[in-house]
């Protein structure tokens, strides 16, 4: 699917925010490692940007300021970066053995009484986002 490269950032920050902040999932998915530096990256540089830009100036002159603005849009880019290959990530096919495991689970979920109304045909990596997400979030509301 062609997007535009808004789309992209903004279908990543949805694939970010959907993933599940749980431990077990660093066993089975490469992708969780990769959405907590993502998070991680989002959260941290923007301010180390700010402190990048106001340390060279403090320390500096105003000579440097071409310079300073360089280095600080540089870290901000970072954050970008991120959003970008996280959204072209979920934008991606599962493989083959991945999708066969999302469409037994999504069966198994909605043959156990659940409703859940997700894509079989051709699952993408946001697909399971949003599977692993309602799974979680139905095991912490059971409990």
């Amino acid at each position: 699917m062609k997007l535009s490269v808004f789309e992209i950032i903004s279908l990543g920050r949805k694939y970010m925010n959907l993933w599940p902040t749980r431990a077990e999932l660093a066993e089975y998915f490469t992708e969780y490692q990769a959405v907590r530096v993502s998070r991680l990256v989002c959260k941290v540089m923007p301010g180390l940007a700010l402190f990048c830009l106001i340390m060279q100036l403090y320390f500096g002159s105003m000579a440097i300021l071409p310079q300073a603005l360089l280095y600080s849009i540089c870290i901000l880019s970072f954050p970008l970066q991120a959003l970008i290959v996280m959204g072209v990530k979920a934008d991606k096919f599962l493989p083959p053995d991945l999708a066969n495991w999302y469409k037994e689970s999504v069966a198994r979920v909605n043959q156990s009484g659940g409703d859940i109304k997700l894509s079989t045909q051709r699952p993408r990596y946001l697909d399971l986002a949003q599977l692993l997400n309602l799974t979680y979030k139905n095991q912490y509301n059971a409990t």
